[in-house]
């Protein structure tokens, strides 16, 4: 089987993650970059959007998990990859990547991030 892939880089969100309190509190801003990889053969041929992974429910899926505080990105990651699992059933495997803007690390830090590799 071939595997293809639907990239959707470089979301921008702002949202409410972290162990820190204040974290919870004012929030921070996020980047989140997903690829998809799934047989895209029949898409590239019927021209018809069930056949693909519809980057707009993607892009819906990562804006939706991104509004449940949670105390790791890891956590996030997981989450936005279960739910791209279960809603797109082309999907086979793919990476997320979580990034959190400028953190209160208490030095000059532009992100840090986390990548989470998924398949079924």
């Amino acid at each position: 089987m071939v595997l293809d892939a639907i990239h959707v880089s470089n979301i921008r969100l702002y949202a409410y993650h972290g162990c820190l309190k204040e974290e919870r509190i004012i929030g921070s801003d996020y980047r989140v970059d997903v690829v998809v990889k799934a047989d895209l053969q029949k898409a590239s041929s019927s021209d018809d959007l069930n056949d693909t992974a519809d980057y707009v429910r993607i892009y819906a899926i990562v804006v939706e998990e991104m509004k449940t505080p949670s105390n790791l990105i890891e956590h996030v990651a997981k989450r936005i990859s279960d739910r791209i699992l279960l809603d797109i059933p082309i999907a086979n495997k793919g990476v997320i990547t979580v990034s959190k803007i400028n953190p209160p690390i208490g030095g000059d830090v532009e992100m840090v991030s986390v990548i989470h590799r998924f398949s079924r």
